[in-house]
């Protein structure tokens, strides 16, 4: 039994001796969103500070997890006026709820270059599993730091009303569908 168990723990160890940490190269992603207003035009934001970092051993990334926080009070929506709104009590409650995160608990390949990257979202105290598609756009060396580089783009939605988000605001006037869209760049090391 003893041999057995050091032949497994040998084995996890081995695994995660060889896994690769791919951090979020924030100057050239863009971690984002998008709802519709008053059921007539789909406005757009995203957060001015994300980290993420994806962990994996394998090339294809099809053991892969993946760790994503943004903070709400770094929220963008390219007008200063709503984006102080969107940080009130009544919206998002940035002083309560300082941050949204997503963990992968899968990260399943369903194509040569798409993954269905299954996790539990919390956002607004409340966490709820949401499923999100990712595409590997690809991977390269970056010609001056010589370390290698990952592209993803990155869709979902979610329903606010899932996470008790602005409940005043009626679905006529701000969609209950969220929309996720994210093109980001890692950096492996």
């Amino acid at each position: 039994m003893k041999k057995i168990t050091f032949i497994a723990a040998s084995l996890v160890f081995s695994v995660s001796a060889f896994a690769q940490t791919w951090k979020l190269d924030a100057a050239h992603s863009r971690v984002g969103f998008s709802l519709v207003h008053m059921g007539v035009n789909e406005f757009h934001g995203s957060f001015k500070q994300t980290d993420a970092v994806i962990t994996s051993s394998k090339a294809d990334f099809t053991d892969a997890t993946i760790e994503i926080k943004a903070e709400v009070a770094n929220i963008n929506t390219d007008n200063s006026q709503r984006d102080q709104h969107l940080q009130k009590e009544d919206m998002l409650d940035a002083a309560k709820f300082n941050a949204i995160a997503f963990k992968s608990t899968t990260f399943k390949k369903t194509g040569a270059k798409t993954y269905d990257v299954a996790g539990e979202l919390t956002f607004h105290g409340v966490t709820k599993p949401v499923t999100l598609k990712a595409e590997l756009v690809g991977t390269t060396t970056h010609p001056m730091n010589k370390k290698e580089i990952a592209g993803f783009k990155v869709t979902g939605s979610f329903k606010r009303s899932d996470f008790g988000v602005a409940p005043g605001m009626p679905e006529a006037m701000l969609s209950d569908v969220v929309k996720i869209e994210a093109d980001t760049e890692f950096i492996k090391g």
